[in-house]
């Protein structure tokens, strides 16, 4: 047997050894599946510690204590009950929430902020108890390895047509992931609200609300030149026009138990009076173009017009024409060398050119134009350490195509020499806003609510988007509104 030979059949020897069929919980049909119950279990755990040391947990008792009971309440009554649920409310802005292999279910404060009661948090978390009791993860990283194993066999053979076959086939395999899964996620979801005592059609109002969500997520993505942040769950249509989405909410309707319903809506939105809304003060508070951190003690000023991602550790701020960027974060080193010393540390092995100093103010920083693999490529980027108090920071900065337009370098020069201390009178600048509960009790307009709020952007629609008044209702005397502050 020649050498390519015994590798392509050593190669569909592992891939044979590696396949088996299992019984899907939910249909009862045999699935091709590379993992076990088990693996399944040790995976959701291992990525879980990565999950929360990117997000971090969202510490809210009553908040995290509901979304809990909601969650296990549904657990008990899905296919794979005997799985030992985890339920996570993750301390993050973005509207999502995701499962991993294994019963991990995550959502995050941005996506709880626009649900209106515990039959929409139901809705979502069935959701995704759906994926995780169909195993979609799970089949999907079997097709996808198989995928792979296809590829190797077809590049060992040294067929021409080799690439083509494994895209067909890679085709093939992973064709049902998208709308099929989402669509019958939403199906079991509704299945275990009805079982669990919620309503099924909150799965509906939820999309709805989400969808709403979306569409001013697009607009303003493309206003200000980033990608839009959406929710993978979401369809192309509202589920009012979606006549699958609501057959599967409807056959639900037919396996509601007969119980107490769940919960009331007022005690769902007074649980979530004081929910932290946008920025946490653990990332940091953007306001216009100036960041505020209370527990580094720092301000700077951004690129005023500049795209800005404020993520946990660090902070981002993109050029509208996506050839600039900006980097803040905080090292985890001691404040007891210089910052020439820790600069060269950092960049060790770098080619120092043009270096500067950084002083006055409250703070100490050493900067320099160093050679660095940017996303732009191999660039000529400027670094720079700066100590304020005892917080060490490195401010990276690189722009395409060198050598450095006169415009961009001001801007970059303007935020790198800002940093300094945050004054006693910003610490109120620092702090989160947060959803707080209010009840309209005379005719007042949503755009009156808004000039309460101290914050720049949209007021207007985001209130509305909490309120489910979007695009341009107007709030009835009596309704219980979430409004920011």
């Amino acid at each position: 047997m020649s050498i390519r030979g015994f590798r392509c059949s050593w190669l569909l020897a592992v891939m044979l050894s590696m396949g088996g069929c299992a019984i899907n919980p939910v249909t009862g049909d045999a699935d091709f599946v590379l993992m076990s119950e088990a693996t399944e279990r040790q995976l959701g755990a291992r990525y879980h510690q990565q999950i929360l040391a990117q997000y971090g947990v969202y510490q809210d008792a009553p908040v995290q204590g509901l979304m809990e009971r909601v969650g296990q309440r549904l657990a008990r009554v899905s296919h794979r009950s005997e799985l030992n649920f985890r339920f996570t409310l993750l301390d993050s802005p973005e509207v999502n929430a995701f499962a991993l292999p294994g019963g991990y279910i995550y959502l995050t404060r941005g996506l709880l902020a626009y649900l209106g009661s515990e039959d929409e948090l139901a809705a979502v978390l069935g959701h995704e108890i759906g994926h995780v009791t169909a195993r979609h993860s799970v089949r999907q990283h079997s097709a996808s390895t198989v995928t792979g194993l296809l590829g190797a066999i077809v590049g060992a053979q040294t067929d021409p047509g080799g690439q083509e076959l494994v895209s067909f086939a890679g085709t093939a395999l992973v064709r049902g992931y998208g709308r099929d899964h989402e669509l019958e996620a939403d199906r079991l979801g509704a299945e275990y609200l009805a079982a669990g005592g919620y309503q099924p059609e909150a799965m509906l109002e939820v999309i709805r609300v989400l969808k709403n969500q979306e569409l001013h997520e697009v607009r303003q993505a493309k206003a200000e030149g980033r990608p839009a942040q959406v929710y993978h769950g979401l369809f192309a249509t509202h589920p009012d026009n979606d006549r699958r989405l609501q057959e599967v909410i409807g056959a639900a309707q037919t396996l509601r138990a007969s119980r107490a319903p769940a919960g009331d809506d007022l005690g769902f939105l007074r649980v979530l009076d004081g929910l932290v809304f946008g920025d946490s003060a653990a990332q940091g508070i953007v306001r216009k173009h100036r960041y505020y951190h209370r527990e580094l003690g720092i301000v700077a000023v951004l690129p005023e017009g500049w795209r800005i991602e404020n993520r946990r550790k660090r902070l981002i701020a993109v050029a509208p024409g996506r050839d600039a960027i900006v980097q803040l974060e905080t090292l985890a080193v001691k404040a007891d060398r210089s910052p020439v010393q820790l600069l060269h540390e950092q960049m060790r092995g770098a080619r120092f050119a043009h270096e500067f100093e950084i002083a006055g103010h409250g703070r100490r920083g050493h900067g320099a134009t160093v050679t660095l693999n940017t996303p732009f490529g191999v660039r000529d980027a400027r670094v720079a350490i700066v100590i304020v108090g005892s917080t060490v920071l490195q401010i990276s900065a690189a722009v395409d195509p060198s050598p450095w337009p006169g415009n961009y370098a001001a801007a970059i020069r303007e935020t790198m020499f800002s940093l300094r201390p945050l004054r006693d009178e910003e610490q109120p600048l620092a702090e989160a806003q947060r959803l707080h509960l209010i009840r309209i009790e005379s005719p007042q307009s949503i755009a009156s609510l808004a000039k309460e709020a101290d914050q720049a952007g949209d007021m207007a629609d985001q209130l509305r988007l909490l309120n489910k008044l979007y695009p341009d209702r107007e709030p009835r005397v009596g309704q219980w509104l979430k409004v920011i502050r």
